[in-house]
């Protein structure tokens, strides 16, 4: 699919797939299109999206001698100055603020498997329970809606169109346990048991799914009153 009418989804490894995401577009009728970063597939046209979403990596915002971290720097960017909303996520977060002027900066300690927050919007942003997998954060960029927290930092922001998380709603506990598998090293080095901590919130995985395509919908209803006002 190339129609510019549908949505963007950014993927940027084959182990960070668009997931409860994929579902949720699927079940509500939404046309989408995968763009693999980690590939030599043309870039794509960002104008005139429904929205685009950027997923998750190993990669930093700050990676920025790395081509595909320029070019997805390149395409969110692109997709805020054509008010094309975006839905960043984790990764793709951090990305969004950076490129609304937030920080991206290393987390004193790593977020690793289920996490309640402290929302301000729940009907938007639940507590949780929510997956998250990550070494660093990001500040609330200027002109953002600060949603959601943790000690740690921010967990969701708005900006105008956009969403940020720093959590994973669209990850399953599948998804997430094949990265503690690929993860071992650090995991060991900081003495954290990421199998027990996702295996302790497996009856969770349904209230998970449920929270993310609330969010979804959420994000999504903003995006289309945005389409319409634009008309």
């Amino acid at each position: 699919m190339s129609s510019t009418t549908s949505a963007l989804i950014l993927e940027h490894e084959p182990d960070t797939p668009p997931g409860l995401l994929a579902d949720w577009a699927q079940a509500r009728g939404i046309p989408f299109e995968v763009h693999r970063t980690y590939t030599d597939d043309p870039e794509p046209t960002v104008a005139g999206r429904s929205f685009v979403c950027c997923l998750g990596s190993a990669n930093s915002p700050l990676d920025r001698h790395l081509p595909a971290v320029k070019q997805t720097l390149a395409l969110i960017g692109a997709a805020v100055t054509h008010d094309v909303p975006v839905l960043g996520l984790c990764y793709g977060g951090q990305v969004l603020a950076d490129v609304l002027g937030g920080e991206v900066q290393h987390a004193p300690e790593p977020e690793i498997g289920w996490y309640q927050i402290e929302t301000d919007d729940p009907e938007l942003i639940a507590a949780g329970p929510w997956l998250e997998w990550h070494y660093e954060r990001f500040t609330l960029p200027p002109g953002a809606c600060e949603l959601a927290r943790t000690p740690a930092g921010v967990q969701a922001f708005s900006h105008g169109l956009h969403l940020g998380t720093q959590f994973h709603p669209e990850s399953t506990i599948e998804i997430v346990s094949a990265w503690a598998a690929m993860d071992t090293e650090s995991l060991n080095r900081l003495g954290i048991d990421a199998v027990a901590r996702l295996e302790a919130g497996r009856g969770e995985a349904p209230l998970a799914k449920a929270n993310a395509f609330k969010l979804f919908d959420g994000f999504w209803q903003r995006a289309r009153r945005a389409e319409r006002s634009s008309k």
